[in-house]
């Protein structure tokens, strides 16, 4: 009764009633401020760990910039999905580009399967996932030893793809395998070239090994199912088969063959340059291939093909790096494989076969000797590049830092 009596009066009093209203009107200013500040900064979180993620799982770096144009975007198209929308549907894993597509239509990877104009497709789930690609640069001087190549190929599982740098197609047609293949034309490019336009990793995606072999290698002594059994139980994800050493054109010892066992990961040097000891650690002593036929898997592939620069098409000066595209240890992963060989002829294919021209003065398209030149000046641009991304990223660490001292341990 107290309390209702004296609350009457305190009501009425119109001082008191502007004292009410004041506090309440400030009570409530205080707790919209609050909640402005706090949902800025859940906000700016939240942006944060979405570029994290972007970044972490290579998809695309979002930052928030763009993240907040993409939320914009997003409402000015689909401001009709209604407030149940949850935030989770905002993914950042959608593909750049396909934003505005639902998740289930969207398809990152391609193959390089032909499909019939009619009748029931074969579909993606009948690719074998066994299937693997062999690729080579062909001119048609050498279409015996493709042929002979690609037979050896034939009763495998194999996608098999020509690059054309002579602009010859039509004369490859007699062969028995010829309409399976693909033909890609292009004139004076190299396989490297055509490999970083043409084997995408999105576009292998489908298939667990890539083959990217010169023209001129003889394989009778070859046989790509067994070659692929010792790769996949040595766990090696870059390879090569060794050369035979009487017949080929052997640069580097590592890829010499050697007659016992199945395969090796170094080679010992100890005289002359380039010594390779016990304890070396680096190519071309170990973890390292050449690149006259590269077996890569579809993991190791995704990452070399990134490094292939697109103007640098020689590739001179990428084997030395290739040991970083393994998962784990490049000094296990990457393999010569000796029981299953080849003869690598070293035919210089491109820029003809005329020594008479090759000099300095003259310096021709189809000159062998301007062709040696560039690989040179793009091995010292490769070597360039690679030195100045490792300073600038600093968020890299170089898992191979090279060795202070090479000690001699036999």
């Amino acid at each position: 009764m107290m309390l209702s009596s004296n609350s009457g009066p305190l009501l009425g009093d119109p001082s008191s009633r502007r004292l009410c209203i004041c506090s309440i009107f400030n009570a409530i200013a205080f707790f919209s401020m609050v909640f402005v500040i706090g949902t800025s900064f859940v906000s700016f979180d939240f942006e944060k760990m979405t570029t994290a993620v972007d970044i972490t799982r290579g998809i695309s770096k979002t930052y928030p910039s763009n993240l907040q144009s993409h939320q914009a975007n997003s409402r000015s198209h689909g401001s009709n999905l209604g407030p149940t929308q949850s935030s989770s549907c905002k993914s950042p894993c959608i593909l750049s580009g396909a934003e505005q597509l639902p998740q289930g239509i969207v398809r990152r990877t391609s193959d390089m399967e032909v499909v019939p104009l009619w009748g029931p497709s074969k579909g993606k789930e009948n690719i074998s996932s066994q299937k693997s690609i062999l690729a080579i640069p062909v001119g048609i001087k050498q279409k015996d030893l493709v042929n002979r190549m690609v037979m050896k190929f034939a009763s495998s599982d194999f996608t098999v793809v020509l690059f054309h740098y002579d602009g010859i197609v039509d004369e490859w047609k007699d062969l028995q395998w010829s309409d399976s293949a693909l033909h890609i034309s292009v004139i004076n490019q190299t396989k490297w070239w055509f490999a970083k336009r043409f084997l995408h990793p999105d576009i292998v995606a489908s298939y667990k090994y890539i083959f990217l072999w010169d023209e001129d290698l003889e394989v009778e002594d070859f046989h790509p199912e067994r070659y692929l059994k010792i790769v996949e139980r040595e766990g090696l994800e870059i390879s090569q088969p060794a050369l035979d050493p009487v017949k080929s054109k052997v640069h580097h010892q590592i890829t010499a063959r050697l007659r016992k066992g199945d395969l090796h990961r170094r080679t010992y040097k100890f005289s002359g340059g380039g010594k390779c000891y016990k304890n070396s650690s680096a190519p071309p002593c170990t973890g390292w291939i050449e690149m006259m036929a590269p077996v890569f898997s579809r993991t190791a592939w995704r990452c070399v093909w990134h490094m292939i620069q697109s103007d640098l098409i020689h590739a001179w000066g990428l084997d030395m790096k290739l040991g970083y595209c393994v998962q784990g240890d490049r000094s296990k992963n990457v393999g010569v494989v000796d029981s299953e060989y080849i003869v690598h002829k070293g035919l210089p294919t491109l820029g003809g076969f005329d020594n008479k021209t090759a000099s300095p003065d003259t310096p021709a398209a189809n000159d062998r000797f301007a062709v040696r030149q560039r690989s040179y000046i793009e091995s010292e641009i490769f070597k360039k590049r690679w030195q100045e991304a490792v300073a600038e990223d600093n968020c890299w660490t170089d898992p191979y830092p090279e060795p202070k001292t090479n000690m001699r341990q036999y």
